[in-house]
């Protein structure tokens, strides 16, 4: 089967025109020709109104306001490929990397997510992020790699079926962790998540970054998260940890404000995940000691 009806590809932009256009044009060259359909989360520099000139043949997405990582779910409700890679505006995939993903995912009905090897930068090093996913200690998974509990959002294939059915990227989160949510509802939904090395993307970060609003949202969504899915004792756990980083960042009370600011509606949503689930996340992180972590 062709890849263009297997693979589509979301790519997500916001405010990053230069770039935007320029991932877009290697895309589409992609060996294959994927699908693409690219999702501007309400920019205000132009950059749906050039992607719509420069580039006719993709899908185009125009939200009205930034969606942050749930502006992803706008893509993929526009896809019909049985499978989505995504791609931010500052990443692409390597030739190949797609045709490879889809036969893995073919092959293996149980395998929902795939996470790429990913390099960085001009000198193609390897993304720190990877490092753990190489090791991960829930084993290897055929030949594939390693089994995993988590993915890099702009950086995996997954099956749009599992994606759709585990409800997508949280509004609430924006940016920062959302995949952690994502990746435990898939989880107890008894999805399995891979970290392949063979499917490679490259990355060339973006010189437009907020660094210091990415770690407060980083950490607070870390907060959130624990008291959404996880049981007291390992939300205690990762919420101290947290606070401790927002304090070596010096965005204490920055961050603990936002963080108490909507913790209500967090809890609101707390589901439990199960000991299965429970189990997996033990192995990754360690005993839920609150002392020693």
């Amino acid at each position: 089967m062709s890849l263009q009806r297997r693979v589509t590809v979301v790519m997500l932009t916001f405010n990053r025109r230069d770039e935007a256009l320029t991932t877009l044009a290697r895309l589409i060259a992609l060996p294959g020709a994927p699908s693409v359909v690219a999702v501007d989360n309400g920019s205000s520099d132009g950059t749906a109104l050039a992607i719509a000139a420069h580039f006719p043949q993709v899908r185009l997405v125009r939200l009205d306001r930034n969606l942050g990582a749930a502006g992803r779910n706008h893509g993929v409700a526009r896809v019909r490929t049985p499978y989505v890679a995504f791609s931010d505006d500052d990443t692409r995939w390597e030739p190949g990397a797609l045709d490879h993903a889809a036969d893995l995912l073919d092959a293996d009905p149980a395998l929902a997510v795939i996470s790429a090897h990913v390099l960085v930068g001009p000198h193609r090093r390897d993304d720190a992020a990877c490092v753990p996913m190489a090791r991960s200690p829930l084993g290897d998974y055929g030949t594939h790699g390693r089994r995993i509990l988590g993915f890099m959002a702009g950086a995996c294939v997954m099956r749009v079926d599992a994606f759709r059915a585990a409800g997508g990227y949280s509004e609430r989160l924006f940016i920062g962790a959302e995949e952690m949510l994502l990746a435990l509802d898939l989880a107890e939904r008894g999805a399995i998540m891979a970290y392949c090395p063979q499917v490679v993307t490259w990355h060339d970060p973006s010189p437009v970054r907020d660094a210091t609003g990415r770690r407060w949202l980083l950490a607070r969504n870390a907060i959130w998260i624990a008291w959404m899915r996880m049981p007291a004792r390992w939300a205690w756990r990762l919420t101290w940890k947290m606070l401790r980083q927002l304090r070596r960042d010096r965005l204490l009370l920055t961050g603990l404000w936002r963080t108490v600011r909507g913790l209500a509606p967090a809890l609101a949503a707390r589901r439990v995940v199960s000991a299965r689930v429970i189990e997996m996340w033990a192995a990754v992180e360690g005993p839920p000691d609150v002392a020693r972590s």
